[in-house]
């Protein structure tokens, strides 16, 4: 019989009083960064004109594209932000956005003699912070160029809108659904639901601040969870309104006074300046034919973000160095094998990602890696074989951990493994800590008549056991082991960031922090986004700053016939299903954690999950 026990290296939150972040702040300058950045290149965009050479050399090479990649000139780069964002390369039967797609895309099109601007629709996006932060900076890289990019945005709040400020001009339709009424953070309890069931959790935590074990076994939040879930909303939202005032230029107390006032009208955000102007797409659209001096019964010329991705950065004389640097993309929640033929495996698979570690380390054509990080964790072997990989090619070649939106637990037990580690200012990192627990299920099956005898030899044989409570033995047993697991990951922690023991502790414990927090307690080393991976890349593989490098994708997604019939990935609801069915292996993962905007955008309801896992129980 399969255990009900799930084993978690937890990703938990954070707890830092009023003092914490008197001290960390006191640590960094204004721009963000913290003492011992400034060793670091900060691969900011230098956006340089083409001399008459290269400008010659690239329209010949536009000339003989392959028609699909062959644009219009005078076309406008049409953009369409809304759903959720990848970190990984899309291929062309795909759905979905991709973050490394979008931001080269903007490059592109700053240097693309045939793109004359960029017009940006923005609407609800599904994604955390450090995607927000990549895109913005490349926005406001974009904008170098002198070409224009417009916003326009008929759904939005406080994410979208931070994109939206970076535009030259920001457009809304009359009827916009927006929401711009603060940030707010939920925590969700399942003790009460799981009481009435029969269901009693028997979890074994340590460190002081373990609140992800809280939603199984408590029906409130606690005073530390609490603590922690307000700091971690201070951060982001006084982020929020730092950017957002220095974008529009005004005063921070206007930002907070413009939240607290409750705007609803439209009109409202023209008149206080937070929009350019109250328009429909038709009109816009018809303002950049005047913009672009096309006549109005003309169609404005335009190339969908879709096709501008099959543009090639050689093209336009963007890539082409003889140095290469593989980037090794690493997203979602990490398995330690791949799945069936019916039931492929999404996120990070051990096995697939060693491999292509392991042919990176045998190659002798890349002078560096970037392996790019954006997982709440999972599978504690798999993390772990995957660590040795990544050390044993650290040894050999550069390598930087770049993290995206997340990078806790398992996604930080991979990133120690580099030599230099580097997040965004709120990737939510670290989550150096363990819990364990075991579902004793046998209230419920008594309740719904279901009987489960065992034979067993070996004193601890049913340690496992879902039907009964731990006996002391077992309880002791367990609870040691979950000691064990959690020093080996803090042990390895301090090591790979040359802290003693005892330091680590301190950060350790299974708190999560911010990019910036961490940066400041010794967990990163240098805070930005991919390029600035790349120029750290260069740094440390002893080539010029400014020369140019081919960068060399080994994580694109291959065409699968299954993928297409049965879709990509899983739902919230198989996702947490997955994550609480009967298993011995341990769990490296960040759990908990919901970042709400002030609209209370919905999510699906775990509960429900909980009750099919348990009631569907052998």
């Amino acid at each position: 019989m399969a255990s009900k026990s799930t084993e978690i290296l937890e990703s938990d939150l954070t707890r830092k009083d009023h003092e914490d972040k008197r001290e960390c702040k006191s640590e960094l300058d204004n721009g963000g960064s913290f003492k011992g950045d400034d060793e670091y290149p900060s691969g900011e965009f230098e956006f340089k004109k083409p001399g008459v050479w290269k400008s010659s050399v690239v329209k010949l090479r536009m000339m003989v594209a392959y028609p699909w990649q062959r644009v219009r000139k005078g076309s406008v780069l049409n953009i369409k932000l809304r759903g959720k964002i990848s970190d990984q390369v899309k291929r062309g039967f795909s759905s979905g956005l991709s973050l490394p797609q979008i931001c080269e895309n903007l490059i592109k099109a700053a240097y693309d003699p045939r793109i004359s601007g960029v017009y940006l629709h923005i609407e609800t996006l599904k994604c955390g912070w450090g995607k927000i932060e990549e895109i913005r900076r490349h926005i406001l890289d974009y904008r170098k160029s002198g070409k224009f990019i417009i916003g326009y945005a008929p759904a939005w709040s406080e994410k979208e809108y931070y994109l939206g400020c970076a535009c030259e001009e920001l457009y809304a339709p009359p009827s916009a659904y927006f929401s711009l009424y603060g940030l707010n953070q939920r925590a969700q309890f399942f003790g009460g639901v799981l009481e009435k069931v029969g269901v009693e959790p028997q979890v074994h935590r340590i460190g002081k601040y373990k609140s992800a074990a809280d939603r199984l076994i408590r029906k409130d939040m606690s005073e530390e969870n609490r603590e922690v879930l307000t700091t971690l909303l201070d951060h982001i939202y006084e982020n929020w309104v730092d950017k957002i005032s220095q974008a529009k230029g005004m005063k921070k107390e206007e930002i907070e006074h413009f939240i607290n006032e409750g705007v609803y009208q439209v009109e409202k955000l023209k008149e206080d300046g937070w929009i350019t102007d109250i328009k429909y797409d038709d009109e816009v659209t018809s303002m950049l034919k005047t913009k672009l001096g096309i006549a109005k019964e003309k169609k404005l010329p335009s190339v969908a973000y879709k096709k501008y991705s099959k543009v090639k950065k050689w093209t336009l004389g963007l890539s082409g160095g003889k140095d290469k640097i593989a980037v090794i993309r690493a997203s979602g929640s990490i398995s330690r094998v791949g799945g069936s033929f019916f039931s492929p495996s999404s996120g990070i698979v051990a096995e697939q990602f060693i491999e292509k570690i392991r042919k990176v380390r045998e190659s002798k054509r890349y002078k560096a890696v970037i392996i790019r990080i954006d997982s709440p964790g999972g599978d504690v072997l798999a993390s772990d074989l995957m660590w040795r990989e990544i050390s044993l090619l650290a040894e050999s070649k550069p390598v930087i951990a770049s993290m995206v939106d997340t990078a806790a637990s398992g996604g930080y037990y991979m990133a120690m493994a580099a030599q230099t580690i580097l997040s965004e200012n709120l990737t939510l990192t670290g989550s150096i800590g363990v819990f364990r627990t075991k579902f004793n299920l046998g209230k419920l099956y008594e309740r719904i008549g279901f009987n489960n005898e065992i034979i067993s030899k070996g004193q601890f044989a049913e340690l496992m056991a879902a039907d009964r409570p731990f006996r002391p033995d077992e309880e002791k047993l367990y609870a040691e082991s979950t000691q064990h697991m959690y020093k080996q990951f803090r042990d390895k922690a301090a090591n790979a960031r040359s802290m003693s023991v005892d330091k680590m502790e301190e950060i350790a414990q299974g708190r999560v922090w911010t990019g910036n927090d961490a940066a400041s307690r010794g967990l990163v080393d240098a805070i930005g986004g991919f390029s600035r991976a790349v120029a750290i890349a260069k740094q440390k593989a002893n080539i010029p700053q400014d020369k140019q490098v081919t960068l060399v994708e080994l994580s694109r997604p291959s065409l699968s016939l299954t993928r297409i019939l049965f879709g990509i990935g899983n739902s919230s609801l198989s996702q947490l299903v997955d994550g609480l069915t009967s298993s011995n292996e341990v769990q490296a993962r960040m759990d908990g954690i919901m970042f709400q905007q002030s609209e209370g955008s919905s999510f699906a309801d775990p509960i429900f999950a909980l009750l099919k896992d348990y009631l569907n129980s052998p």
